[in-house]
């Protein structure tokens, strides 16, 4: 075959695979399973206990139930009699964040709790979760006001909260359960895109972000808990226990101060 042949063939093939950690390039006679990965873009994060250094080619930000039906008057937890301002503390922090590291390449994914309309993956002791008394509003009853149905795929009860529109490029995954990876394609979109450093925020720090980030852990990711872009309506202990159990056993705790001022060292740099 000739030269030009050969060039001509490679032009017409084409990347096969969501990041460029792992993919692969096929073209007409042949598949190339051995593309050479990015040259890693590293960071260091000021975190407790010790500072950390991520590959930003390998990182990427969860963003856990920052939807109405938690964190907008006329929510569920709204509704039910709860004080949901807590669960809006990292809306400010976020607005600053998340437009640094979608500038910096590093994936933004949005785990909601976005459950089937019939509830037929629900077994009772979680529908039980919402609806301890059997009588009161739960998985998948109306809300007042035409607001759609709790925690409902699709609906603006499961809907990210306004001040924090998706952009266009981030992934969006429903969630079924307090932690994001269970029974859902969570595991295997981050391992597509090459992601071996996890920032985890949202809300409830102590109950969703907490045990999303523990499976993480036992998944084999390096988990970095953003601290003030995470929030919880439950009692101040349960933050402290949650922020001594991440430090002492399953990853590192840092700010978005840090995260930003990082970020911008490695732009002026």
């Amino acid at each position: 075959m000739k030269a030009t042949e050969k060039r001509s063939e490679v032009e017409e093939g084409g990347q096969l695979g969501l990041g460029h950690q792992y993919a692969w390039w096929a073209t007409r006679t042949a598949v190339n399973m051995a593309m050479p990965a990015p040259t890693p873009a590293p960071m260091t994060v000021a975190c407790t206990p010790q500072n950390v250094t991520v590959d930003l080619k390998r990182t990427a930000i969860i963003v856990i139930d920052m939807q109405n039906d938690f964190c907008a008057p006329g929510g569920w937890v709204d509704h039910i009699g709860a004080d949901f301002r807590p669960d809006r503390k990292p809306i400010e922090p976020l607005q600053r964040l998340l437009p640094a590291l979608r500038k910096a390449g590093v994936p933004v994914i949005w785990v909601n709790w976005g459950n089937r309309p019939d509830l037929a993956n629900m077994p009772p002791n979680q529908i039980h979760l919402y609806k301890p008394t059997g009588t009161s509003v739960g998985l998948g009853d109306a809300l007042p006001g035409n607001r759609g149905r709790v925690l409902e795929k699709d609906s603006w009860a499961a809907a990210v909260v306004d001040e924090l529109t998706p952009a266009p490029e981030d992934i969006k995954v429903d969630k079924y359960r307090i932690s994001g990876f269970w029974d859902t394609p969570l595991d295997s979109i981050l391992r597509n895109l090459g992601v071996r450093s996890i920032l985890f925020t949202g809300v409830n720090t102590d109950q969703c972000v907490l045990h999303s980030l523990t499976d993480a852990n036992f998944l084999g990711y390096g988990c970095i808990l953003v601290e003030d872009c995470c929030a919880t309506t439950s009692p101040d202990f349960c933050t402290e226990a949650t922020i001594w159990n991440v430090k002492k056993c399953f990853g590192f705790v840092t700010g978005s101060d840090a995260v930003i001022a990082s970020l911008g060292k490695r732009t002026a740099g």
